[in-house]
């Protein structure tokens, strides 16, 4: 894929995304509802979990039970507030990087999450191609995409308050880089390429100002974990959790002692890579990418 082929990518560099919208945003509720979903969807334990769109890591400490977590984001000012708020040391690796070219080699991570993520992908299955490539046999796919086929959405077009239609399978760009999907493309995607989708949630369906302003967010998170299951007939809330397997029988792969031993050339894709100083090299192709500040930056070489 040449330069001018890649898809864009929304880019929250410098942004006050984590404050704006999750600590001052009034989202407790919805911060609630996905820890219940994460919960119920994540593995108890693993090896080597890859976080892709980890941002400023507000779920990272959900995935406990793992020895090492990969935070990737193509965001540098996140990562650093994520090292922030969980420091470095051996058991968190961040990672800077293009999730339309993941540079890891092919079937190293037993477990992958995308959480707020994918709706930000104008090509959502080229993304979701990235991801199964670097799945073990076996591995666990945790994501969470935006549903274009949400209650909101059928009553505004009922109503002819919206022209597009929610019923659609094609997605809707509502901003730049912003998309809402249907489920059954997503679950089509998922299926083309070889996961095998094992559990669904609808999440957060009492998104709503009036009832977030004067119903605590507790109960409603309690209210939301009882009809969360109602995914598995069918999705009409505004947020689908779901966990997809990958075909295969479960190679258990242990962490390995020299965590560059899974990077890969995004360029070439050629691995294994080298550590020059503050840099690490490919040995095909001599494209370079900066080691700084504890992230390997892989954004552009």
């Amino acid at each position: 894929m040449t330069t001018e082929e890649r898809p864009p990518v929304c880019d929250y560099e410098g942004s006050d995304y984590q404050v704006r919208f999750w600590d001052e945003g009034g989202r407790e509720y919805e911060d609630r509802c996905e820890a219940i979903a994460l919960q119920r969807l994540m593995p108890k334990s693993g090896h080597l979990l890859l976080e892709l769109g980890a941002g400023a890591g507000r779920n990272t400490p959900r995935y406990h039970g793992f020895e090492r977590t990969i935070l990737l984001d193509y965001s540098r000012s996140q990562l650093r507030l994520a090292q922030e708020h969980l420091g470095q040391g051996d058991r968190y690796v961040y990672v800077a990087a293009d999730i339309y070219r993941l540079p890891f080699v092919s079937g190293t991570f037993d477990t992958a999450t995308m959480i707020r993520t994918l709706h930000h992908m104008s090509d959502a299955p080229a993304a979701l191609c990235q991801v199964r490539e670097v799945l073990q046999p076996g591995a666990a796919f945790i994501m969470e995409y935006a549903n274009k086929r949400n209650l909101k959405a059928i009553l505004r077009y009922a109503l002819h308050q919206q022209k597009w239609n929610p019923f659609d399978r094609e997605p809707i760009q509502f901003m730049p880089l912003n998309f809402d999907f249907h489920p059954k493309a997503v679950r089509g995607w998922l299926n083309e390429i070889g996961f095998r989708i094992e559990k669904s949630l609808a999440v957060s369906y009492f998104r709503i100002g009036l009832l977030k302003r004067t119903v605590p967010a507790s109960l409603l998170a309690a209210l939301d974990a009882i009809i969360q299951w109602s995914g598995v007939l069918g999705a009409f809330s505004p947020s689908v959790f779901l966990r997809a397997r990958v075909a295969g029988q479960s190679i258990n792969k242990p962490v390995p002692s020299n965590i560059v031993s899974i990077f890969k050339c995004p360029e070439c894709g050629h691995a294994p890579l080298e550590i020059a100083g503050h840099q690490i090299v490919c040995p095909a192709c001599q494209r370079k990418w900066r080691i700084a500040e504890g992230i390997y930056d892989f954004r552009s070489a």
